[in-house]
């Protein structure tokens, strides 16, 4: 089995002075950093998903903005065989190359982690084991907002929680240091 580590849309403008500031940023960047430099270790691939809005009225992620690029501690390194992969849905497979170079690099397992948790982590992650990659998703590694409903404001970790809850259906949902010790 060859795991591949996917950092989802960790970007300028989900950090606080971004355009679309989530919850604990800090911490879950320091989780990701934690992955990226496991896998970085281990000599295994590392593939960052960038969110690039094509709209040209978008809140967020502008095209060829500072808010748009990736956070700057987590730049790749292309000799270690890493790679950008850029979209414009929420599904980091839907209209991209990702399956493309997962399948010629032989991936069959993806490690997930990333923002936002009730959105593109969720439904990469729901695609990922509808296509097979047996996914595990690292949920310290993830962070969302509040959300509201019908009035009421969801606070994001009830948020993150209950997507993280559905998520174990499908995918192996940990935290960073079971990860580590197990792999």
């Amino acid at each position: 089995m060859t795991q591949a580590l996917m950092i989802i849309d960790v970007q300028n403008d989900y950090f606080p002075n971004g355009k679309y500031p989530l919850n604990n940023t800090e911490q879950t960047l320091q989780c990701t950093l934690k992955l990226q430099n496991y896998f970085r270790q281990k000599q295994l691939p590392i593939i960052y998903i960038q969110h690039i809005n094509q709209d040209d009225n978008a809140v967020f992620f502008v095209k060829n903005s500072y808010g748009c690029q990736l956070h700057p501690k987590l730049l790749p390194i292309q000799e270690h065989n890493e790679l950008v992969i850029e979209k414009a849905y929420p599904n980091s497979f839907y209209q991209t190359q990702l399956q493309q170079k997962l399948k010629q690099a032989e991936i069959t397992q993806l490690v997930i982690c990333g923002m936002m948790s009730h959105m593109c982590v969720d439904s990469t992650t729901r695609c990922a084991y509808e296509l097979n990659y047996q996914p595990i998703l690292i949920h310290d590694a993830c962070t969302t907002r509040d959300l509201e409903f019908n009035g009421n404001i969801i606070s994001s970790s009830d948020v993150h929680n209950s997507f993280m809850s559905a998520l174990m259906r499908f995918a192996t949902v940990m935290n960073i240091e079971s990860f580590i010790e197990t792999n």
